[in-house]
């Protein structure tokens, strides 16, 4: 979606879902021959630090949500910290924010292959009625069910060791906009449809 394109050694990777009632179950494989955290502060220039990212929509709607939840870009750190742009702050900022309460997430790397790294996330899905605020605290993750259509894409920021990522992978080939394919955390609309089957 952006950078270099790597070569497979470099970058590869592949993905399972799986679902039940409450979450998403992911399986992601991935081989990155370097990976890279370079800020230790998860709010801070997440997207150039190795990063595994999680788009979803809960109702297919599409549209925007660069500053709000009508749908989600989980950036989900090598400390599984996760991170999305919450609405603006009072005075016009930008506003990071934790969202870790709404996924679990592990990695480990293989041991006969240590390039290879299995990712597991499980994801509780919510509707685009979140909010931060403090009265909202018991709203729930909606109920997943046989046959719902989401929003939905997966991505990863790979960077070797420079002050920024040279390459941003993703599940979706996007149509480009003035020659600018990185726009899933923009809008909801380049998202592909994830239909929940038996």
């Amino acid at each position: 979606m952006s950078g270099s394109q790597p070569t497979t050694d470099d970058f590869s990777g592949r993905f399972k879902i799986l679902w039940d009632a409450e979450q998403l179950y992911l399986l992601v494989e991935v081989v990155d021959n370097i990976l890279f955290d370079q800020h230790a502060d998860p709010l801070h220039f997440y997207w150039d630090d190795d990063c595994l990212e999680v788009f979803i929509d809960e109702d297919a709607s599409g549209g925007n949500h660069q500053f709000n939840f009508n749908a989600f870009a989980y950036h989900i750190a090598l400390d599984n910290q996760v991170v999305d742009i919450g609405p603006n702050k009072q005075d016009g900022s930008t506003n990071f924010v934790l969202l870790n309460e709404h996924l679990n997430s592990i990695w480990r790397r293989r041991e006969s292959k240590p390039h290879k790294i299995i990712w597991e996330v499980a994801l509780r899905v919510y509707g685009d009625d979140f909010t931060l605020y403090s009265n909202n605290k018991n709203q729930q993750p909606v109920t997943l069910t046989l046959g719902k259509t989401l929003g939905f894409m997966l991505a990863y920021c790979d960077n070797d060791g420079s002050k920024e990522r040279e390459s941003f992978m993703g599940s979706t080939d996007i149509k480009p906009v003035n020659g600018d394919k990185n726009l899933g955390y923009i809008t909801a609309d380049v998202f592909q449809k994830l239909k929940l089957i038996e």
